[in-house]
């Protein structure tokens, strides 16, 4: 997973705090402990670029699952074929005896 570039203006934050009220430690402190934050829960983020990259991967997965499915069934397949064919040779032949 690749972490989310994201820029946090802790200046224009402070400012902004400062502008309503709060002293310059108290904004300062804020602008920290917000910073903290979004640093912490951008890393546990996925980008787009990560579920395209997992949309990819499971595209890939089940392209290879359907083959094998297939592949294990093709015999089956035939084995039904076969068994149908029997069975209307047998139906055919009560009603058509030589």
């Amino acid at each position: 997973m690749t972490s989310a570039a994201v820029t946090f203006d802790t200046l224009k934050y402070v400012k902004t705090l400062k502008a309503a009220g709060f002293d310059e430690r108290q904004a300062e402190a804020l602008a920290v402990v917000q910073a903290d934050v979004l640093d912490k829960n951008l890393d546990d983020l996925s980008t787009k670029y990560d579920l395209k990259e997992l949309e990819i991967r499971m595209d890939a997965r089940l392209k290879e699952l359907e083959l094998r499915i297939a592949a294990e069934l093709a015999p089956m397949k035939w084995g039904v074929a076969i068994a149908v064919g029997g069975i209307i040779t047998l139906i055919l032949k009560s009603f058509f005896p030589h």
